[in-house]
């Protein structure tokens, strides 16, 4: 008790001591706070969750942002209890092929293994007419956001359409959920599948125009389409010349041993004309595909 007391005065001593002093002097701490900006919370780009801007639409400024419309579509898709399994058997085959739309292909690698995974789970639950299961896949919906980018995205959107049309051939049904969820499935699957081309989509699109034969492979261009059909146009001649060469051998300028010889001499004659002339037929038609093919990579290399 008696060293408590005599700490209580030395203590208020010392505290006037200490305010008078940091009132006097700015406090370092204080300082610092007010010095450096708020920490800005910083994503690395190794990250297996792509990030997208959803606030603002993504790249494009003008883009409409697609979480509002995830939202909306699973708002729809929430539907009362044993829902499903109440429906009509005419109407449970139309919600079978939405299912099928919904998840059929490779929805997987069209749409990304999170996305895929969420379409073929909603499509086995409504294959089965289990409403709670339904509700629960559907409210992820919005979650899947961050991984509708690119390709993905109107990949999703392409489904969706296929879908809502057979929601919409289901017609009127209970309070109209089945019609509302046609218009949404319809208006969310246009407004994701109208997404600008990439330019390295373009590119992407551009290495796979190549020939392979065997081991061998070669990149189709406009050029080399042009010297195949030139190629394709000499040989035809060619073989049409000697065609014709062996059709202008008369018959009596050769003497045979026997009738057999002759029969197979005027054979062998037959079908080397029958050789000859299909295959300028067959080198002209491939010079003029070859021509037109030159044509088309033309038009496609041209800029917009």
């Amino acid at each position: 008790m008696a060293t408590a007391v005599l700490r209580r005065p030395l203590l208020a001593a010392l505290l006037p001591a200490a305010a008078a002093a940091s009132s006097s002097r700015p406090s370092r701490f204080r300082l610092r706070r007010c010095r450096y900006p708020p920490t800005v919370l910083a994503v690395s780009s190794d990250s297996p969750k792509p990030v997208t801007s959803s606030s603002t639409g993504g790249d494009n400024p003008d883009e409409e942002p697609i979480l509002p419309l995830l939202q909306e579509l699973a708002d729809c898709l929430v539907l009362p209890p044993k829902f499903l399994s109440q429906l009509p058997r005419d109407l449970r085959l139309d919600l079978n092929d939405a299912a099928f739309d919904l998840s059929n292909g490779p929805v997987l690698d069209e749409c990304g293994q999170e996305v895929g995974d969420l379409l073929l789970n909603l499509a086995k639950a409504w294959e089965m007419a289990d409403t709670s299961t339904s509700n629960s896949l559907v409210k992820q919906i919005p979650s899947m956001e961050p991984y509708l980018t690119g390709s993905a995205k109107s990949a999703f959107g392409k489904r969706l359409v296929s879908a809502g049309r057979r929601f919409q051939a289901m017609g009127q049904y209970g309070k109209g959920e089945l019609k509302k969820i046609a218009e949404t499935m319809s208006k969310t699957g246009k407004l994701l599948s109208k997404r600008p081309v990439v330019q390295s989509e373009v590119e992407a699109m551009k290495v796979k125009r190549k020939l392979k034969f065997l081991e061998l492979e070669f990149e189709l261009t406009a050029e080399k389409a042009n010297i195949g059909a030139a190629v394709g146009l000499v040989f035809g001649l060619l073989s049409w010349q000697l065609a014709r060469g062996v059709q202008n051998i008369p018959d009596g300028t050769m003497q045979y041993a026997n009738d057999n010889a002759m029969q197979m001499a005027k054979s062998l004659k037959v079908s080397l004309l029958v050789l000859g002339y299909t295959s300028a037929a067959l080198s002209v038609f491939a010079a003029l595909g070859l021509l037109l093919l030159a044509q088309q990579i033309n038009s496609d290399d041209k800029p917009e």
